[in-house]
Formats: structure tokens, sequence, C-alpha cells
């Protein structure tokens, strides 16, 4: 399976049932990481990366194949460095969707609805398109 035949697996979900467990685990085994919104303030990261990013009407968050960078409030030279070694995903709030993301990051796309309207276009990647 490929990151697009995963997408079209997880299209057309409603909000609060986008991916089950044995889906997470598979998206694991194959390197995928998949990324949609929850809320109106929450990123959520599940498959080869689980995790999640407070993101109250939208900003950009930092990956790499270690999981999401948090950096520090300084903006040490460290922090600096290890957000020009990441990928960026920028969270967008309420264009078309409530969520949808924007990245460099090779992807494809699903949607997911609540309610019949729009809810988010999450992304699938391949984990190793981070290094």
């Amino acid at each position: 399976m490929d990151i697009k035949e995963f997408a079209n697996l997880l299209s057309g979900r409603q909000y609060g049932k986008e991916i089950t467990k044995e889906e997470e685990q598979l998206a694991k085994e194959f390197g995928f990481v998949v990324v949609f919104g929850y809320s109106d303030d929450v990123v959520i990261f599940e498959g080869a990366i689980s995790d999640e990013a407070g993101c109250y009407e939208g900003r950009e968050i930092y990956i790499d194949s270690n999981g999401i960078f948090e950096g520090c409030e300084c903006e040490c030279k460290y922090s600096i460095l290890a957000k020009e070694k990441a990928k960026a995903i920028e969270a967008i709030w309420g264009k078309e969707y409530s969520w949808e993301y924007k990245t460099s990051i090779p992807h494809e796309t699903f949607e997911i609805f609540e309610d019949g309207e729009k809810y988010c276009r999450g992304i699938v990647f391949d984990i190793k398109d981070l290094t």
C-alpha cells in the first residue's frame, strides 16, 4: 500500500472516527504519518509518529523523524539549528476547511466531514521523507 491508497482509505470519514487503532498500527508498519485536526486547537499525528500539537487558530509545526520539535522560548542557537533541519507543516484554521495543512513534505490528502460539512483536509506522508 502506498500513501495515496492509505489516504483514499481514510477519505470520507467522520470527525471523531478519522482512523481506527488497526489503521494506526498499519500506518506505523508502513512508516506513514497521518495528520488531521481535532477540535479547534489540536493537530493529531498517528502512525510512525504518534503525538499532538496545540495550534489554536493555526501555526507552523516543526517535525523530523524523531517527532514534533517544540523550540525553546529563548530561540537559542540549538533551537534555531534544529528548526532548520526539521520540516515545517503549517496548520491552517478556517479557510475552506476548519483544518488543512500546507507543507513541502511529499504527501497525499484526505477529507474528514462533520455533520455533512467539510471539516478537515488531512495529510498522509512517509516518515522517510523527513530525513
